[in-house]
């Protein structure tokens, strides 16, 4: 058993914590409709599956501080360390919303942002150094796109702090608006190289992993983040007047999330119907759970900040569309880690047996 939790570690996905993203997301979208049973559920589910992951991660960095350089700075495995970032505010929003406790919280809030600082500047400049470079078509995917995910994280977890915040409430909803709008900054810059690599190169369908929905994703988040500040511009009259701005501008990013999934929806049919890709458990796909759930909760909270009821009739049906995502994914977790696990054992079995042979 000692064996295979070191393997977990070593092997240890960066982009694992999307899986508490994913279920954070779907939490609080089944607690804003109601759905209180299943909210508190995934919330308990949470709490383990952060403490589980996190103390995968500091072993790995502890123990293969190498590797977990190695990956950190990889165009490729890199940008799936911002999702230790997106997935502690996303946790820390989950706690404020549905466990209704902002203490823990703001801790939360501090080590996302910490974790935001070094990650993203560790990165960046990586790659930018970095000589040997790989090709576009190598080197992005729609994974890049979990630094504005997790940049717009920060923002929307601030501004849910900020009631509970007396002393530096304008402060930090200062910091909650820088963050959005850099986050949009992010988003349009990456964006506009996958859409070019979309379009203008060569995609196998191999190639259409599924970190490309988030595409959807990170506008999804973005409208969340836009909608939270929306409904707090009574904290700070300087939000009051950004409020035409904010409308606009979070409503853009609305019906462009809207308008990638269809076509995410086909290209998944293109790939894995018409070419038969074999679809089997990989740990990317808590990327794709993840942009569902979060659509399904920034469109009703975009509802309640633009006061456009009409639109609740999208989350009440995509909530079940994102619950049966979200579960597949995690049947296809535990059957995952039943078969390692079957096969860690079962080499230990072949190399004791081998030994009492030489004996």
């Amino acid at each position: 058993m000692i064996r295979y939790v070191k393997n977990m570690s070593i092997n240890l996905f960066p982009g694992y914590f999307a899986l508490v993203m994913a279920t954070g997301a779907l939490s609080i979208a089944t607690f804003l409709l109601d759905m209180h049973v299943v909210s508190t559920g995934l919330l308990y589910f949470n709490i383990v599956v952060y403490t589980i992951l996190w103390g995968l991660t500091l072993y790995r960095l502890a123990f293969f501080t190498s590797r977990f350089v190695k990956d950190l700075t990889s165009h490729t495995l890199g940008p799936g360390f911002f999702t230790l970032v997106a997935g502690t505010c996303v946790f820390g929003s989950q706690l404020i919303i549905v466990a209704h406790h902002p203490e823990p919280a703001l801790y939360l809030w501090f080590l996302a942002i910490f974790l935001w600082l070094v990650i993203m500047y560790t990165f960046f400049t990586a790659v930018t150094v970095r000589k040997n470079k790989p090709t576009l078509s190598e080197g992005i995917n729609g994974a890049w796109l979990i630094a504005a995910v997790a940049t717009q994280s920060i923002s929307v977890l601030g501004t849910l702090l900020s009631p509970y915040v007396e002393n530096g409430r304008e402060i930090v909803l200062f910091v909650a608006l820088c963050m959005y709008l850099l986050g949009c900054m992010l988003y349009l810059n990456i964006i506009t190289l996958i859409f070019y690599r979309f379009t203008f190169v060569e995609l196998k369908f191999a190639a259409l992993t599924p970190p490309y929905w988030i595409n959807m994703g990170a506008v999804a988040i973005t409208t969340l983040a836009g909608s939270t500040l929306m409904l707090h511009v009574d904290n700070w009259s300087f939000l009051s007047e950004l409020l035409p701005f904010l409308k606009g501008f979070t409503l853009f990013f609305w019906i462009t999330g809207t308008w990638w999934i269809p076509l995410l929806f086909i290209l998944m049919i293109w790939r894995h119907l018409y070419h038969h890709y074999p679809l089997k458990y990989d740990p990317q796909f808590w990327g794709m759970a993840f942009p569902l759930a979060m659509y399904t909760t920034s469109t009703y909270q975009l509802s309640k900040a633009l006061s456009l009821p009409f639109l609740q009739v999208i989350p009440r049906f995509m909530v079940y569309v994102a619950m049966t995502a979200w579960l597949m994914v995690f049947l296809g977790l535990i059957h995952h880690l039943y078969a390692s696990f079957r096969q860690q054992r079962g080499e230990e079995s072949s190399s004791l047996w081998q030994r009492t042979r030489k004996r």
